[in-house]
């Protein structure tokens, strides 16, 4: 119940991110501490001969399937977070970062800040994710803003902000479990004969993302380009 309270506060932007944590940290602390108390009167009970406890195995039951989920995605994340950096702002131009204008509305005091780290940043990025550059397309600004559009969302974000006259499109991708929010700008504009395209992906909170922006930029990207012949 307190797992739950602390996921749907957060997520309805009735508690703060700390709070949230702290609340699902104390879930998982009782959890551990059913699981615990759970198995040793099983054991208990199975080395002085008593009938096996319902209470007991369903505690047991119940403390596993609230500690399971959590556990399995920390060490995912932390397998996925082995050599990257950490930091949460990842974008083809380092140089000249897309700006955000919609999603800076959307947060709130305590998450972090839109500016752009600048060079630290961009050579952690650099070397971690060399991959990650501009893309260039032969299609005009407006089909490819119209494209881009169409991909974000059939990605399932919510397009928080778009301009066709600028070529910027705003959104943000919701994470499954804990609803934590990324930002998303994606920059559209002429170079030369062709049209550049630029994407950012920040994380409103935490200090590394275990590598889930630039996995982000790489999905849209692959979306937006072009099949080769």
């Amino acid at each position: 119940m307190i797992a739950a309270t602390a996921v749907a506060g957060y997520r309805v932007r009735i508690l703060p991110t700390g709070l949230s944590l702290l609340l699902f940290a104390a879930a998982l602390a009782a959890a551990a501490g059913g699981v615990a108390l759970s198995a040793f009167r099983l054991i208990r009970g199975a080395t002085s001969g008593s009938p096996m406890s319902i209470t007991s195995l369903g505690g047991l039951a119940i403390g596993l399937l609230i500690l399971l989920v959590p556990l399995v995605t920390v060490a995912g994340n932390r397998r996925q977070a082995r050599g990257l950096p950490s930091i949460h702002d990842i974008t083809t131009d380092t140089a000249d970062p897309p700006l955000y204008i919609d999603a800076v509305q959307r947060r709130v005091p305590g998450e972090n800040a839109v500016d752009y780290a600048g060079d630290a940043v961009a050579r952690q990025q650099q070397a971690a994710y060399p991959d990650l550059r501009p893309l260039l397309v032969d299609e005009p600004v407006a089909a490819v803003f119209a494209r881009a559009l169409a991909a974000v969302q059939g990605l399932g974000w919510e397009v928080v902000g778009q301009d066709a006259a600028a070529g910027r499109i705003e959104a943000t991708d919701t994470t499954f479990w804990f609803g934590f929010k990324d930002d998303v700008v994606v920059r559209i504009r002429p170079d030369g004969a062709r049209t550049r395209v630029d994407v950012r992906s920040a994380s409103r909170v935490g200090l590394g993302d275990v590598g889930t922006n630039a996995r982000r930029i790489r999905t849209l990207m692959a979306t937006l380009t072009p099949a080769q012949p």
